[in-house]
């Protein structure tokens, strides 16, 4: 037990330098402009990248040409020194703009991405054996850069099971004589009540270019609508966090609740100089001129008889999302009486029409990178929440357009022989059949006339016994996982015996068959 004199002597000494200890604290946190203020802020990109280093992992924020930070992008185009960078991000930007700048110049050699489709020097650049690339789900993607943000090194995901992202067989590297250099790392998979996951790793990035509407000198940082997309996921991951901000404002100008991502994730800020582009502006169409995207002739006429059916399957206080192309046209024959919620995994719900000439907002676009608007109501979030949701369940019905469907309603729809797309969303959208309804929207035959419906998928699968319905230009099938498929709806002038002849897989005829339309 200490002594009445030690006791003594040490409250003396907390008394003697009690105004040492507390008063250079209290300068410290006061409001007062004093040298210690934080600012984050830099006067340029050089300034911003000027520590940057060769070899680093680079997370860059965006989808399609929205929210993507240009300027940093174009500063690192602009310093050649800086090589061997391994890129993540949903897309690799299109040729001449965004990551794809860095691509062309050599300056990546990897590719982390969901979707590189509309960059055809990556696509070269990949199957000549010049870039390593490394193709995820989208919501895996956006899992995996929130995860390594948050302490978190794997996770086990239902997305991607029985595929190629599973089973290690996606090439990721080619020689320039086409042949495979080296394929993906095979995952973990493991049961949890009765399903399977697949066990992915987090991604940590050194580096991190984020796009923000808004940021301040302490860091915080707010992004606009749909540009929000991978910024916030990838602003909370990375070592050294850049924003590239449309608005530089003064500490209380966003308000508190406005905040996306706090300044402790940031810790340099600079102001954006590059325009903001839209990759694909589309406008509010006359209904008439809208089904001209269907095509002309006897093409358009199959069309629209699908799209007409699948407007069916919406049903009043549904929430959807809906594939590009037809899908994309079924809510304009949706009855008016039925009020449905579309989700747009960029990170939109409440997914509006396409907008008026002229008031076109880059901020604004659905997963196809088209101009949209938004209903009232509707709500703007993270790819890592949009995605979070439609694991979960939450969407009651998506409709995907497909290459191929099996009999047991395997699904494929990402990738055509010698052509590199990525698999988008459409992994995580079909991972939970159980709770979203997955209906497939196709013409009954390709171009060749061959069968679409088969025994078993040939091209790369999306997703393993998760199609509920098919809707093509001849009939509808209803899929049961483990019967197959049954025959429930003619088209008007078709037979069965029509469909027999032009569908491999064996079907079922229901006792109660309904016309189509």
């Amino acid at each position: 037990m200490p002594s009445i004199t030690l006791s003594v002597r040490t409250a003396a000494h907390f008394s003697r330098s009690a105004s040492k200890t507390y008063l250079p604290l209290a300068r410290l946190f006061s409001t007062t402009r004093a040298r210690y203020e934080i600012n984050k802020v830099l006067p340029s990109a050089s300034a911003a990248i000027a520590d940057m280093k060769s070899d680093s992992t680079l997370l860059c924020g965006g989808f399609g040409l929205c929210g993507v930070a240009d300027t940093l992008i174009n500063q690192v185009e602009a310093t050649p020194s800086i090589t061997g960078l391994t890129a993540v991000s949903n897309n690799a930007g299109i040729d001449g703009s965004g990551l794809g700048l860095l691509i062309a110049s050599g300056q990546v050699k990897k590719m982390v991405a969901s979707y590189v489709g509309n960059n055809k020097t990556l696509e070269k650049k990949y199957l000549g054996g010049e870039i390593e690339m490394e193709l995820t789900p989208q919501g895996t993607l956006a899992e995996r850069c929130r995860a390594g943000g948050a302490g978190i090194p794997a996770f086990y995901t239902p997305a991607a099971f029985g595929t190629v992202v599973q089973t290690g067989e996606l090439a990721v590297k080619y020689r320039t004589d086409k042949s495979v250099e080296s394929y993906g790392v095979a995952r973990d998979v493991k049961v949890f009540d009765g399903k399977s996951y697949v066990m992915e790793e987090a991604i940590k990035g050194d580096y991190a270019f984020i796009k923000a509407w808004k940021a301040d000198r302490l860091g915080n940082t707010q992004f606009r609508f749909a540009a929000h997309n991978f910024n916030g996921a990838m602003a909370r991951n990375a070592t050294t966090t850049i924003v590239e901000a449309e608005n530089i404002v003064e500490p209380g100008e966003i308000d508190p609740a406005a905040v996306h991502v706090p300044g402790i994730y940031v810790d340099r800020v600079i102001q954006a100089t590059q325009e903001k582009r839209i990759e694909r502006v589309v406008n509010a169409k006359d209904p008439k001129d809208e089904m001209a995207a269907l095509g002309s002739g006897d093409a358009a006429n199959k069309r629209e008889r699908i799209v007409r059916r699948a407007a069916k399957e919406f049903k009043n206080g549904m929430y959807a999302n809906l594939g590009i192309g037809m899908p994309m046209l079924a809510p304009s024959f949706v009855d008016p009486s039925v009020e449905v919620q579309l989700q747009s995994e960029n990170g939109i719900l409440g997914l509006g029409p396409y907008p008026a000439k002229g008031e076109e907002d880059p901020d604004l676009i659905n997963a196809g990178k088209e101009t949209v608007t938004l209903l009232p109501g509707a709500s703007v979030f993270g790819s890592e929440e949009s995605f979070g949701m439609i694991r979960a369940g939450k969407i009651d019905l998506t409709i995907l357009g497909a290459m191929q469907v099996s009999a047991k309603g395997d699904l494929a729809n990402w990738m055509l022989p010698g052509k590199v797309m990525g698999f988008g969303g459409a992994m995580d959208l079909v991972s939970n059949p159980q709770n979203t309804k997955v209906v497939v929207t196709m013409e009954h035959t390709d171009k060749k006339g061959r069968p679409k419906i088969l025994k078993q998928c040939e091209f790369p699968l999306t997703g393993k016994a998760c199609v509920s319905r098919i809707i093509t230009e001849l009939g509808v099938f209803d899929v049961d996982w483990a019967e197959g498929l049954t025959l429930i709806e003619l088209a008007d002038g078709v037979t069965v015996d029509e469909i027999k002849s032009k569908t491999e897989a064996p079907f079922k005829v229901a006792d109660d068959v309904k016309p189509m339309l």
